[in-house]
Protein backbone atom coordinates (compact mmCIF):
# COMPACT_ATOMS: atom_id res chain seq x y z
CA UNK A 1 0.00 0.00 0.00
CA UNK A 2 1.74 3.04 -0.79
CA UNK A 3 1.20 6.20 1.46
CA UNK A 4 -1.23 8.06 -0.32
CA UNK A 5 -3.88 5.05 0.02
CA UNK A 6 -2.78 4.76 4.03
CA UNK A 7 -6.01 5.87 5.97
CA UNK A 8 -5.60 8.46 8.25
CA UNK A 9 -4.16 8.08 11.31
CA UNK A 10 -3.39 4.22 10.33
CA UNK A 11 -1.33 2.21 12.37
CA UNK A 12 -0.11 -1.15 11.91
CA UNK A 13 -3.01 -1.83 9.76
CA UNK A 14 -5.56 -0.49 11.55
CA UNK A 15 -7.38 3.09 11.11
CA UNK A 16 -10.37 4.69 12.91
CA UNK A 17 -12.53 3.29 10.25
CA UNK A 18 -11.27 -0.30 10.81
CA UNK A 19 -11.59 -0.13 14.67
CA UNK A 20 -15.13 1.86 14.62
CA UNK A 21 -16.48 -1.74 12.41
CA UNK A 22 -14.68 -3.71 15.05
CA UNK A 23 -16.46 -1.97 17.12
CA UNK A 24 -19.62 -2.17 15.57
CA UNK A 25 -19.64 -6.25 15.52
CA UNK A 26 -19.98 -6.40 19.39
CA UNK A 27 -23.20 -5.63 20.95
CA UNK A 28 -24.55 -2.29 19.89
CA UNK A 29 -25.62 0.95 22.25
CA UNK A 30 -29.07 0.41 22.64
CA UNK A 31 -28.02 -2.75 24.19
CA UNK A 32 -25.86 -1.76 26.97
CA UNK A 33 -25.05 -4.24 29.81
CA UNK A 34 -26.16 -3.45 33.82
CA UNK A 35 -23.11 -4.45 35.04
CA UNK A 36 -19.86 -3.27 36.24
CA UNK A 37 -17.45 -5.68 37.14
CA UNK A 38 -16.06 -6.16 33.29
CA UNK A 39 -15.17 -2.39 33.14
CA UNK A 40 -13.40 -2.85 36.94
CA UNK A 41 -11.81 -5.47 35.66
CA UNK A 42 -10.41 -3.96 32.55
CA UNK A 43 -9.28 -0.88 34.65
CA UNK A 44 -7.21 -3.76 37.23
CA UNK A 45 -5.66 -4.50 34.11
CA UNK A 46 -4.53 -1.57 32.24
CA UNK A 47 -3.37 -0.36 35.44
CA UNK A 48 -6.29 1.66 36.64
CA UNK A 49 -7.07 4.79 34.30
CA UNK A 50 -9.97 5.93 35.63
CA UNK A 51 -7.72 6.98 38.78
CA UNK A 52 -5.35 9.04 36.77
CA UNK A 53 -7.66 12.37 36.63
CA UNK A 54 -10.22 13.58 38.62
CA UNK A 55 -13.84 13.87 36.81
CA UNK A 56 -16.68 15.67 36.40
CA UNK A 57 -19.38 13.22 35.42
CA UNK A 58 -22.67 14.03 34.26
CA UNK A 59 -26.24 12.56 34.32
CA UNK A 60 -29.69 13.21 33.52
CA UNK A 61 -32.39 13.13 31.19
CA UNK A 62 -31.93 15.97 28.66
CA UNK A 63 -28.87 18.29 28.41
CA UNK A 64 -26.15 16.25 28.84
CA UNK A 65 -23.87 17.03 26.28
CA UNK A 66 -24.62 21.07 26.26
CA UNK A 67 -23.32 21.15 30.24
CA UNK A 68 -20.50 18.75 29.12
CA UNK A 69 -19.54 21.50 26.36
CA UNK A 70 -20.22 24.42 28.66
CA UNK A 71 -18.68 22.97 31.67
CA UNK A 72 -15.43 22.15 29.48
CA UNK A 73 -15.27 25.49 28.33
CA UNK A 74 -14.80 27.21 31.53
CA UNK A 75 -11.98 24.64 32.72
CA UNK A 76 -10.23 25.75 29.05
CA UNK A 77 -10.14 29.18 29.89
CA UNK A 78 -8.60 28.03 33.35
CA UNK A 79 -5.71 26.82 31.11
CA UNK A 80 -6.83 23.52 32.25
CA UNK A 81 -5.81 20.35 29.34
CA UNK A 82 -9.49 18.86 29.18
CA UNK A 83 -10.82 15.66 28.05
CA UNK A 84 -14.75 15.15 27.18
CA UNK A 85 -16.55 12.01 26.60
CA UNK A 86 -20.16 12.44 25.40
CA UNK A 87 -22.55 10.16 23.45
CA UNK A 88 -23.74 9.15 20.85
CA UNK A 89 -21.55 10.95 17.55
CA UNK A 90 -22.98 12.59 15.12
CA UNK A 91 -20.43 11.73 11.92
CA UNK A 92 -17.31 10.31 13.90
CA UNK A 93 -16.73 8.07 16.12
CA UNK A 94 -13.83 10.67 17.42
CA UNK A 95 -16.14 12.57 18.51
CA UNK A 96 -16.84 10.98 21.96
CA UNK A 97 -13.57 11.42 23.01
CA UNK A 98 -12.08 14.97 22.82
CA UNK A 99 -8.52 16.64 23.92
CA UNK A 100 -9.09 20.31 24.42
CA UNK A 101 -12.07 20.71 22.87
CA UNK A 102 -11.10 18.88 19.76
CA UNK A 103 -12.21 15.18 18.70
CA UNK A 104 -9.08 12.69 19.32
CA UNK A 105 -6.38 12.74 16.85
CA UNK A 106 -7.15 9.73 14.78
CA UNK A 107 -3.53 8.62 15.42
CA UNK A 108 -3.84 8.47 18.92
CA UNK A 109 -7.13 6.76 19.46
CA UNK A 110 -6.04 3.95 16.93
CA UNK A 111 -2.64 3.87 18.48
CA UNK A 112 -4.49 3.34 22.18
CA UNK A 113 -7.36 1.22 20.72
CA UNK A 114 -3.99 -0.60 19.51
CA UNK A 115 -2.43 -1.02 22.77
CA UNK A 116 -5.56 -1.72 24.73
CA UNK A 117 -6.84 -4.56 22.37
CA UNK A 118 -5.03 -7.29 23.99
CA UNK A 119 -6.31 -7.01 27.58
CA UNK A 120 -10.25 -6.33 26.66
CA UNK A 121 -9.35 -9.96 24.94
CA UNK A 122 -7.97 -11.16 27.95
CA UNK A 123 -11.82 -9.23 30.11
CA UNK A 124 -13.56 -10.99 26.73
CA UNK A 125 -12.29 -14.59 27.38
CA UNK A 126 -13.37 -14.23 31.25
CA UNK A 127 -16.09 -13.32 30.12
CA UNK A 128 -16.75 -15.68 27.56
CA UNK A 129 -15.67 -18.39 30.38
CA UNK A 130 -18.29 -17.60 32.84
CA UNK A 131 -21.21 -17.86 30.39
CA UNK A 132 -21.78 -13.95 30.15
CA UNK A 133 -21.92 -11.55 27.09
CA UNK A 134 -18.44 -10.12 26.13
CA UNK A 135 -17.63 -6.70 25.86
CA UNK A 136 -20.13 -3.92 24.22
CA UNK A 137 -19.66 -1.24 21.92
CA UNK A 138 -20.00 0.96 24.85
CA UNK A 139 -18.09 -0.34 27.64
CA UNK A 140 -15.14 -0.75 24.83
CA UNK A 141 -15.35 2.96 23.47
CA UNK A 142 -15.68 4.15 27.50
CA UNK A 143 -12.39 1.89 28.40
CA UNK A 144 -11.13 3.62 25.07
CA UNK A 145 -11.89 6.79 26.81
CA UNK A 146 -10.05 6.25 30.46
CA UNK A 147 -6.98 5.06 28.29
CA UNK A 148 -6.63 8.19 25.73
CA UNK A 149 -7.44 10.32 29.02
CA UNK A 150 -4.71 8.69 31.16
CA UNK A 151 -2.34 8.29 28.24
CA UNK A 152 -2.56 12.23 27.34
CA UNK A 153 -2.67 13.02 30.02
CA UNK A 154 -5.53 15.42 31.21
CA UNK A 155 -6.19 17.96 34.28
CA UNK A 156 -9.59 16.81 34.23
CA UNK A 157 -12.70 14.56 32.34
CA UNK A 158 -15.62 15.82 31.76
CA UNK A 159 -17.89 13.27 31.23
CA UNK A 160 -20.75 12.16 29.98
CA UNK A 161 -23.28 8.78 31.59
CA UNK A 162 -24.61 6.78 28.47
CA UNK A 163 -27.65 5.80 29.93
CA UNK A 164 -28.36 5.58 33.80
CA UNK A 165 -25.91 5.73 36.29
CA UNK A 166 -25.56 2.72 38.64
CA UNK A 167 -24.59 0.55 36.13
CA UNK A 168 -23.39 2.50 33.26
CA UNK A 169 -19.87 1.80 32.04
CA UNK A 170 -18.13 5.37 32.75
CA UNK A 171 -19.78 5.13 36.43
CA UNK A 172 -16.04 3.09 36.65
CA UNK A 173 -14.85 6.82 37.74
CA UNK A 174 -15.68 8.63 40.67
CA UNK A 175 -16.78 12.25 39.89
CA UNK A 176 -15.27 15.06 42.15
CA UNK A 177 -18.74 17.08 40.82
CA UNK A 178 -21.38 14.78 39.72
CA UNK A 179 -23.79 16.71 37.48
CA UNK A 180 -27.62 16.28 37.24
CA UNK A 181 -29.37 17.76 34.52
CA UNK A 182 -32.89 17.77 34.29
CA UNK A 183 -34.81 14.50 34.99
CA UNK A 184 -37.92 13.58 32.78
CA UNK A 185 -39.16 9.63 31.08
CA UNK A 186 -36.51 8.54 28.58
CA UNK A 187 -35.51 4.62 28.60
CA UNK A 188 -38.40 4.25 30.54
CA UNK A 189 -38.07 -0.13 29.49
CA UNK A 190 -34.37 0.08 31.14
CA UNK A 191 -34.93 3.12 33.96
CA UNK A 192 -37.66 2.48 35.23
CA UNK A 193 -41.29 3.38 34.34
CA UNK A 194 -41.81 6.76 36.74
CA UNK A 195 -38.98 9.73 37.86
CA UNK A 196 -37.79 8.79 41.13
CA UNK A 197 -37.13 5.10 39.67
CA UNK A 198 -35.21 6.84 36.84
CA UNK A 199 -33.36 9.77 39.66
CA UNK A 200 -32.39 6.46 41.94
CA UNK A 201 -30.52 4.90 38.48
CA UNK A 202 -29.00 8.15 37.92
CA UNK A 203 -28.09 9.20 41.24
CA UNK A 204 -25.83 5.67 41.43
CA UNK A 205 -22.82 8.58 40.19
CA UNK A 206 -22.85 10.44 43.27
CA UNK A 207 -19.53 9.36 45.59
CA UNK A 208 -18.22 9.84 48.89
CA UNK A 209 -15.85 13.01 48.61
CA UNK A 210 -17.62 14.19 46.05
CA UNK A 211 -20.00 17.06 45.39
CA UNK A 212 -23.31 17.31 43.72
CA UNK A 213 -24.59 19.78 41.63
CA UNK A 214 -28.16 19.55 40.21
CA UNK A 215 -30.79 21.11 37.77
CA UNK A 216 -33.95 22.27 39.15
CA UNK A 217 -35.70 18.96 38.97
CA UNK A 218 -39.17 16.97 39.70
CA UNK A 219 -40.31 16.66 43.67
CA UNK A 220 -40.22 13.15 43.42
CA UNK A 221 -36.89 12.85 41.69
CA UNK A 222 -35.35 15.64 43.86
CA UNK A 223 -35.88 13.69 47.09
CA UNK A 224 -33.96 10.93 45.74
CA UNK A 225 -30.82 12.68 44.79
CA UNK A 226 -31.13 14.46 48.22
CA UNK A 227 -31.06 11.46 49.85
CA UNK A 228 -28.47 9.70 47.98
CA UNK A 229 -26.39 12.68 48.51
CA UNK A 230 -26.82 12.55 52.60
CA UNK A 231 -26.01 9.13 52.42
CA UNK A 232 -22.79 9.47 50.89
CA UNK A 233 -22.59 12.96 52.89
CA UNK A 234 -21.42 15.06 50.57
CA UNK A 235 -22.63 18.49 49.77
CA UNK A 236 -25.95 19.44 47.42
CA UNK A 237 -26.55 22.18 45.47
CA UNK A 238 -29.96 22.41 43.60
CA UNK A 239 -31.07 25.00 40.75
CA UNK A 240 -33.49 27.47 42.30
CA UNK A 241 -32.46 27.20 45.46
CA UNK A 242 -28.70 27.98 45.75
CA UNK A 243 -27.74 28.77 42.24
CA UNK A 244 -29.76 29.70 38.99
CA UNK A 245 -30.43 32.17 36.28
CA UNK A 246 -31.49 35.77 37.11
CA UNK A 247 -32.38 36.79 33.67
CA UNK A 248 -31.16 36.55 29.95
CA UNK A 249 -32.11 38.48 26.85
CA UNK A 250 -31.23 37.12 23.39
CA UNK A 251 -28.05 38.03 21.64
CA UNK A 252 -26.89 37.80 18.21
CA UNK A 253 -26.28 34.11 17.87
CA UNK A 254 -27.23 32.98 21.18
CA UNK A 255 -28.09 35.01 24.43
CA UNK A 256 -26.68 36.90 27.33
CA UNK A 257 -26.90 35.97 30.56
CA UNK A 258 -27.22 36.87 34.38
CA UNK A 259 -25.93 33.90 36.46
CA UNK A 260 -26.30 33.73 40.43
CA UNK A 261 -23.77 30.99 41.14
CA UNK A 262 -23.19 29.40 44.50
CA UNK A 263 -20.21 32.01 45.33
CA UNK A 264 -20.86 34.76 42.72
CA UNK A 265 -22.83 36.97 40.35
CA UNK A 266 -21.71 36.70 37.00
CA UNK A 267 -23.31 39.36 34.54
CA UNK A 268 -23.21 39.54 30.59
CA UNK A 269 -22.34 36.18 29.98
CA UNK A 270 -22.71 35.24 25.89
CA UNK A 271 -23.87 31.74 25.83
CA UNK A 272 -24.10 31.18 22.20
CA UNK A 273 -26.62 28.46 22.61
CA UNK A 274 -30.88 29.25 21.93
CA UNK A 275 -33.08 28.45 24.75
CA UNK A 276 -34.37 29.31 28.05
CA UNK A 277 -33.15 25.35 28.66
CA UNK A 278 -29.44 26.50 27.66
CA UNK A 279 -29.51 29.30 29.95
CA UNK A 280 -30.26 26.72 32.60
CA UNK A 281 -27.66 24.27 31.56
CA UNK A 282 -25.27 27.28 31.56
CA UNK A 283 -26.00 27.88 35.32
CA UNK A 284 -25.31 24.36 36.04
CA UNK A 285 -22.24 24.74 34.60
CA UNK A 286 -21.31 27.30 36.65
CA UNK A 287 -22.09 25.84 39.96
CA UNK A 288 -20.12 22.38 38.41
CA UNK A 289 -17.18 24.94 37.76
CA UNK A 290 -17.12 26.69 41.23
CA UNK A 291 -17.39 23.34 42.97
CA UNK A 292 -14.10 21.51 41.21
CA UNK A 293 -12.55 24.37 41.46
CA UNK A 294 -12.81 26.22 45.00
CA UNK A 295 -15.29 23.64 46.55
CA UNK A 296 -18.47 25.93 45.57
CA UNK A 297 -16.91 28.49 48.01
CA UNK A 298 -15.03 30.68 46.21
CA UNK A 299 -16.04 33.10 42.95
CA UNK A 300 -14.71 32.25 39.43
CA UNK A 301 -12.74 35.27 37.96
CA UNK A 302 -15.97 36.40 35.57
CA UNK A 303 -13.85 37.60 32.78
CA UNK A 304 -12.29 33.83 32.15
CA UNK A 305 -15.88 32.30 32.25
CA UNK A 306 -16.92 34.73 29.61
CA UNK A 307 -14.00 33.97 27.54
CA UNK A 308 -14.75 29.87 28.46
CA UNK A 309 -18.82 30.36 27.55
CA UNK A 310 -17.94 32.20 24.41
CA UNK A 311 -16.39 29.37 22.20
CA UNK A 312 -18.88 26.72 23.37
CA UNK A 313 -20.78 25.13 20.45
CA UNK A 314 -23.23 22.14 20.91
CA UNK A 315 -23.68 20.61 17.29
CA UNK A 316 -26.90 18.86 16.00
CA UNK A 317 -28.55 21.08 19.51
CA UNK A 318 -30.55 23.57 17.66
CA UNK A 319 -27.84 24.33 15.01
CA UNK A 320 -28.65 26.40 12.29
CA UNK A 321 -27.19 24.80 9.23
CA UNK A 322 -28.35 26.71 6.33
CA UNK A 323 -30.31 29.72 5.45
CA UNK A 324 -32.57 31.34 2.74
CA UNK A 325 -35.06 29.27 4.19
CA UNK A 326 -33.36 28.88 7.43
CA UNK A 327 -33.01 24.78 8.56
CA UNK A 328 -32.71 24.57 11.70
CA UNK A 329 -31.62 20.80 12.94
CA UNK A 330 -32.34 19.25 16.66
CA UNK A 331 -31.65 16.14 18.32
CA UNK A 332 -34.49 16.43 20.66
CA UNK A 333 -35.14 12.54 21.21
CA UNK A 334 -37.77 12.86 23.88
CA UNK A 335 -40.79 14.58 24.75
CA UNK A 336 -39.19 17.11 27.02
CA UNK A 337 -36.55 17.57 24.68
CA UNK A 338 -39.60 18.38 22.29
CA UNK A 339 -40.98 20.67 24.53
CA UNK A 340 -37.71 22.61 25.52
CA UNK A 341 -36.68 22.82 21.61
CA UNK A 342 -39.76 24.17 20.14
CA UNK A 343 -39.88 26.70 23.07
CA UNK A 344 -36.34 27.94 21.82
CA UNK A 345 -37.52 27.72 18.24
CA UNK A 346 -40.01 30.21 19.08
CA UNK A 347 -37.94 32.81 20.82
CA UNK A 348 -34.99 32.97 18.68
CA UNK A 349 -36.15 32.24 15.36
CA UNK A 350 -38.18 35.44 13.87
CA UNK A 351 -40.13 32.62 11.54
CA UNK A 352 -43.20 33.22 9.76
CA UNK A 353 -43.82 29.79 9.49
CA UNK A 354 -42.52 26.48 9.66
CA UNK A 355 -42.04 22.98 8.24
CA UNK A 356 -41.04 20.22 10.47
CA UNK A 357 -38.92 17.00 9.47
CA UNK A 358 -39.07 14.26 12.05
CA UNK A 359 -37.63 11.03 12.57
CA UNK A 360 -37.74 8.94 15.29
CA UNK A 361 -36.40 5.67 16.36
CA UNK A 362 -38.27 2.62 18.15
CA UNK A 363 -37.38 2.71 21.10
CA UNK A 364 -38.43 6.75 21.91
CA UNK A 365 -41.99 8.27 22.58
CA UNK A 366 -42.78 9.19 18.69
CA UNK A 367 -46.43 10.07 19.60
CA UNK A 368 -45.20 12.57 22.66
CA UNK A 369 -42.63 13.98 20.78
CA UNK A 370 -44.92 15.15 17.92
CA UNK A 371 -47.77 15.78 20.73
CA UNK A 372 -45.20 18.18 21.83
CA UNK A 373 -44.17 20.03 18.59
CA UNK A 374 -47.80 20.06 17.74
CA UNK A 375 -48.57 21.62 21.48
CA UNK A 376 -46.27 24.36 21.11
CA UNK A 377 -45.35 25.42 17.33
CA UNK A 378 -49.52 24.74 16.04
CA UNK A 379 -49.61 28.83 14.67
CA UNK A 380 -46.73 28.11 12.94
CA UNK A 381 -46.54 24.47 11.39
CA UNK A 382 -47.46 24.61 7.83
CA UNK A 383 -46.36 21.07 7.27
CA UNK A 384 -44.67 17.92 8.98
CA UNK A 385 -42.87 15.15 6.59
CA UNK A 386 -42.30 12.09 8.36
CA UNK A 387 -39.35 10.34 7.60
CA UNK A 388 -36.49 7.94 8.90
CA UNK A 389 -32.38 7.44 9.12
CA UNK A 390 -30.70 4.47 7.81
CA UNK A 391 -30.39 3.03 11.72
CA UNK A 392 -31.82 -0.43 12.13
CA UNK A 393 -33.86 1.18 14.80
CA UNK A 394 -35.44 3.52 13.15
CA UNK A 395 -39.38 3.74 13.03
CA UNK A 396 -40.46 3.49 9.05
CA UNK A 397 -41.83 6.64 8.27
CA UNK A 398 -45.40 5.19 7.16
CA UNK A 399 -46.03 4.20 10.84
CA UNK A 400 -45.22 7.29 12.12
CA UNK A 401 -48.41 8.90 10.26
CA UNK A 402 -50.58 7.14 13.12
CA UNK A 403 -48.47 8.92 15.66
CA UNK A 404 -48.68 12.36 14.07
CA UNK A 405 -52.52 11.89 13.86
CA UNK A 406 -52.56 11.06 17.53
CA UNK A 407 -50.38 13.71 18.23
CA UNK A 408 -53.18 16.22 16.94
CA UNK A 409 -51.98 16.82 13.45
CA UNK A 410 -54.07 16.96 10.38
CA UNK A 411 -54.00 14.45 7.25
CA UNK A 412 -53.86 17.01 4.95
CA UNK A 413 -50.24 18.29 6.49
CA UNK A 414 -48.40 15.07 6.62
CA UNK A 415 -46.00 14.10 4.06
CA UNK A 416 -44.27 11.13 4.12
CA UNK A 417 -40.56 10.38 2.73
CA UNK A 418 -38.90 7.71 4.09
CA UNK A 419 -35.73 9.06 2.24
CA UNK A 420 -33.84 11.95 4.55
CA UNK A 421 -32.90 14.09 1.12
CA UNK A 422 -36.36 13.81 -0.02
CA UNK A 423 -37.94 14.67 3.08
CA UNK A 424 -35.24 17.66 3.04
CA UNK A 425 -36.12 18.39 -0.26
CA UNK A 426 -40.05 18.67 0.13
CA UNK A 427 -39.64 20.78 3.66
CA UNK A 428 -37.58 23.37 2.03
CA UNK A 429 -40.07 23.94 -0.99
CA UNK A 430 -42.99 23.85 1.20
CA UNK A 431 -41.36 26.70 3.21
CA UNK A 432 -40.84 28.52 0.17
CA UNK A 433 -44.22 28.24 -1.21
CA UNK A 434 -46.05 31.77 -2.14
CA UNK A 435 -42.55 33.25 -1.77
CA UNK A 436 -42.47 33.06 1.87
CA UNK A 437 -39.27 34.51 2.95
CA UNK A 438 -39.46 34.14 6.76
CA UNK A 439 -39.92 30.42 6.59
CA UNK A 440 -38.01 27.66 7.87
CA UNK A 441 -37.40 24.20 8.38
CA UNK A 442 -36.37 22.67 11.33
CA UNK A 443 -35.43 18.68 11.00
CA UNK A 444 -35.99 17.09 14.61
CA UNK A 445 -35.46 13.87 16.37
CA UNK A 446 -33.25 10.84 16.61
CA UNK A 447 -29.63 11.75 16.86
CA UNK A 448 -29.33 9.69 13.45
CA UNK A 449 -31.69 12.21 11.48
CA UNK A 450 -29.47 14.46 12.41
CA UNK A 451 -26.54 13.07 11.90
CA UNK A 452 -27.19 12.32 8.63
CA UNK A 453 -29.22 15.56 7.64
CA UNK A 454 -25.82 17.55 8.73
CA UNK A 455 -23.84 15.70 6.23
CA UNK A 456 -26.75 15.81 3.33
CA UNK A 457 -26.37 19.49 4.45
CA UNK A 458 -22.60 20.04 3.90
CA UNK A 459 -22.12 20.26 7.63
Amino acid sequence: MSTEDTPSGSIDGFSVESVYAELLSRAPENKMEPRMAPLFRAMEILGEPNKAFPIIHITGTNGKTSTARLIEGGLRAYGLRTGRYTSPHLSKVTERISIDGEPVADETFVRIWDEIRPYLAMVDAELDAAGEPRLTYFECVTILAFAVFADEPVDVAVIEVGLGGITDATNVGDGTVSVVTPISLDHTELLGDDVADIAFEKAGIIKENGFLVSAAQPVEAAQVLLEKANEAGVPFRFEGIEFGVESRTMAVGGQMVTINGLAGRYEDLLVPLHGEHQAQNAAVAVAALEAFIGGGAKELDADLLRTGFRTVTSPGRLEVVRTAPTIIVDAAHNPAGAKASAQAVLESFNLSSLVLVVGVLGEKDAVGILAELREVLGDIVSGVCLTQSSSPRAIPADELVQDAVDAGFADEDIQVEPALDDAIEWAVAKAEENNDLGGGVLVIGSITVVAEARTLLGK
